[in-house]
């Protein structure tokens, strides 16, 4: 019993005292703390890896399905928005400030180089994140962990370290994930360099971690992530995360990016995880492919979503690729925004973004390799099919980028150079091919039939699926 401390103290402590003092340390030493009367009871974690039950798959499949932000979280923004503005949240000079705050990074974000300067220096720059990126940022990096616990890549008890994380976006969606969850615990230690954002993290994580104490959380450490001392980093971390971060450091090279993280990936335990999350835009999505493959090199390997099936490198000089969920539900913030001459400037609902899980111990999400003497083709050599009927296997690395005469699915194998895209014209669509218009991305797929075309316009490869083609599932 934790009381039984107190006949090791010099010092007047009662039982609760103590609790509050030794309660983070006993993560590390995989010991839980058992509520028991007026005591705590001491014993040893549940270890291995998260197995998710019934009760656990509908309460959160049910979230997804009309997801959003919560409204005690809606609350805690709010009141964050009158602390920093003596003001009343829905004040119309607050919301136009906000308005122009948002305008502003939207503005920043689309610059091209150097130029492109992203920063969160002012009050406002905060509130503008809080109203406009964070509720879709929110909820999509609650889609990737629960899809990591889906795939048993979750401990029941996690040490999470999360890199450059404004005002606690992840450790918010980590809450309100295991809030779904059945007694799992995680710990966060987190890293942010800029004032305001520490200062909206203090106002709104610990808040609302009171939900539960399933997951604790320690006080962001400030420091700029580009000169990072990687030895103060925490020890044995279960999951890195870098959500958003990496892409708005510009006078890095990939090369140097992908290096600070591999000397992170030192405090990784030997079955952790690092996961890399950039928005879907063709050069921040282009970039991260560049950087996932970089840091192959350099030892670490891809989990998810590329599939090598070919026992082969790739070349992303030119791979946009990205995942897409169901729209969120709009905050109160964000619809009061919205109630100017210009609505759709200030609604962000939609749910785009591409990732990597990325891990030490060689583990794949995709186990298939295309067997020796299959008889399909590799789409690095299309150029030698082209005009003709052929068999491929593949990646489905995209949602319908089409429209409502042609479906378009990015697809990858791995080998080739070139963007090659699966078309389906609507008037095509047979039960022997239909399967790839519901496929999840990262899916295997067998396309066999269909006739190569090369787009010389966008420098790219069609494989037209006809009629008579077949689309099966191999994995996923």
């Amino acid at each position: 019993m934790l009381s039984e401390m107190r006949n090791y103290i010099k010092s007047e402590m009662s039982t609760q005292d103590i609790y509050k003092t030794v309660r983070s340390s006993f993560f590390d030493l995989g010991l839980d703390i058992i509520p028991v009367e007026d005591d705590f009871k001491v014993i040893h974690a549940p270890k291995g890896f998260i197995e998710l039950n019934d009760r656990e798959q509908q309460i959160n499949e049910a979230f997804f399905r009309t997801a959003g932000v919560s409204r005690k979280l809606e609350r805690l923004i709010e009141q964050y928005v009158e602390k920093k503005t003596g003001k009343s949240w829905d004040d119309p000079l607050v919301l136009e400030r906000i308005r122009k705050a948002v305008l502003s990074q939207k503005a920043d974000y689309w610059k091209k180089g150097r130029s492109r300067n992203i920063t969160y220096e002012k009050g406002y720059d905060i509130l503008g994140y809080l109203a406009y990126q964070f509720p879709v940022y929110f909820v999509q990096f609650q889609h990737i962990m629960y899809g990591m616990a889906q795939d048993g890549l979750l401990k029941k008890r996690m040490k999470i370290l999360d890199i450059g994380t404004g005002p606690g976006t992840v450790p918010l969606a980590v809450i309100d994930l295991y809030n779904r969850l059945d007694g799992h615990k995680a710990l966060i230690h987190s890293i942010e360099m800029y004032d305001e954002n520490i200062e909206a993290y203090d106002s709104l994580v610990p808040q609302y971690a009171q939900i539960k104490e399933q997951v604790q959380v320690k006080e962001p450490t400030k420091a700029d992530i580009s000169s990072l001392d990687t030895d103060s980093l925490p020890e044995k971390i279960d999951l890195m995360v870098f959500s958003n971060v990496l892409n708005e450091i510009k006078f890095l090279s990939i090369r140097e990016k992908a290096g600070l993280v591999k000397k992170m990936s030192e405090k990784l335990n030997p079955d952790g995880s690092i996961l890399i999350i950039e928005p879907a835009d063709k050069v921040n999505s282009t970039e991260m492919r560049k950087l996932a493959v970089s840091l192959k090199s350099m030892g670490l390997s891809i989990y998810s979503p590329c599939s090598f099936i070919w026992g082969s490198g790739c070349n992303p000089a030119e791979c946009w690729s990205f995942e897409q969920q169901k729209d969120i539900a709009p905050t109160r913030l964000m619809k009061k925004l919205a109630e100017c001459g210009e609505p759709y400037r200030y609604i962000n609902t939609d749910i785009k973004y591409t990732y990597a899980i990325l891990r030490k111990d060689n583990l794949t999400r995709r186990k298939y390799r295309v067997q020796p003497k299959a008889k399909f083709a590799k789409l690095s050599r299309l150029g030698t099919h082209t005009d003709k009927r052929i068999n491929v296997i593949a990646s489905l690395m995209s949602g319908d980028l089409g429209d409502e005469r042609h479906s378009l699915y990015k697809i990858c194998d791995g080998t080739s150079v070139k963007s090659v895209y699966a078309v389906l014209p609507s008037h095509n669509l047979t039960p022997d091919n239909q399967i790839i218009t519901n496929a999840k991305y990262g899916s295997i797929l067998s396309i066999q039939n269909v006739l190569v075309r090369f787009n010389e316009a966008n420098d790219s490869y069609n494989l037209l699926i006809g009629k008579g083609s077949i689309v099966e599932l191999v994995e996923g």
